[in-house]
This record gives structure tokens, sequence and C-alpha cells, in this order.
């Protein structure tokens, strides 16, 4: 894997950049704050402004490390207001794997944005990263999150059950991943 760390990215809709500051107002009204939004997302709802300004003042630390991946999606015709987070959750380099996260606003749900955020990270994993396999999971309570998934070319590898831990409990995963030679 050559790391490059978290580039600013565009796709035909959206940027994709890295958090900054000021988002903070932003990230707490258009999706930390609300419980819908978290019910099936490992971190919990934030419950103040104070919250979502301590994770991305960390989120902006860690930055430093080219290993670490995440950004704020960027509608562009909004301005520069982000309205969601896609990320790298976690890696595992001996296999040229990234496991991949999201997030987005209700507002902005059933729209094809998450779609189109995670087709341009898989792009760049791919072309500038030199990934062999993106992957990501759902809970099977949510399905327009395996919806996306699909939307981008990734395939059901199946369901783990009680193998993993949400703002639910103990629920059931779904596995989907795509390989660079699929893509």
């Amino acid at each position: 894997m050559n790391h490059r760390g978290t580039q600013r990215l565009e796709s035909e809709r959206l940027i994709l950049r890295r958090f900054i500051s000021e988002d903070a107002d932003a990230m707490y009204k258009n999706w930390a704050s609300d419980d819908e939004v978290t019910k099936y997302l490992t971190w919990p709802t934030h419950s103040n402004r104070d919250v979502t300004k301590h994770i991305i003042e960390m989120w902006i630390n860690s930055y430093a490390d080219e290993k670490k991946y995440l950004w704020a999606i960027i509608l562009k015709e909004n301005g520069d207001e982000p309205i969601g987070s896609i990320s790298v959750v976690r890696m595992d380099e001996d296999i040229s794997m990234v496991h991949i996260g999201y997030c987005i606003g209700r507002n902005w749900w059933h729209q094809g944005i998450t779609s189109e955020a995670l087709n341009a990270v898989i792009k760049f994993f791919f072309e500038e990263v030199d990934v062999n396999r993106v992957e990501a999971r759902h809970d099977p309570r949510n399905p327009n999150s395996g919806k996306v998934m699909q939307k981008c070319g990734m395939k059901y590898e199946g369901t783990m059950r009680c193998a993993d831990r949400n703002n639910q409990g103990i629920s059931d995963i779904c596995y989907y991943a795509l390989l660079k030679s699929e893509w």
C-alpha cells in the first residue's frame, strides 16, 4: 500500500476533504446529534456541540498520520458545509485491505450521495493507494446501507451472526467487498 493520507477528492456533486475546526457546528447539526442517523452506528449520538468539537479536534490531529483516511462529505451546491463523513475504520496492510465506514445526515438520505462518496473513495484506494480489497459492513436491520455498497459494485460475502455491537446492542453484521481485480 502506498499511503497518501486524506487527500481532497472530487466527484460530480461532491467534494471530500479533511475536517477543519469550523465544521463542528455543521457536523453536530447535520448528523452527529440525530438518534435516527446514529441508530446502527458504533459511536453514540453526540449529546452536545462540545463532544463534536472534541472529536473533530482529535481527527484534525490524526491527519499527521499518512495512514489516516477521514473525509468530510461536502455537497457542492451547499457551499462548504459538511453533510456527512466517510473514513477507513479498519485496515489490514498484510492483505492490502481497507474497511470503510460512512454516515450522512438524514436530510440527504436516498439521493445517491453516499454511493457517490463511496465510489470516489474506492477509486482513490485502488488507483492511488494500491489497495487490493475494499470492504464494508452493515447491520441487516439497516438495509439501505447495504444498498449503498451494492450500488458501488461491492459483492455480498455473508452475514456473521451476533458478531458486532452498535447502538442497538449486539447485532448480526453483513459484509460486502470489492477487489481491485473486479473494479
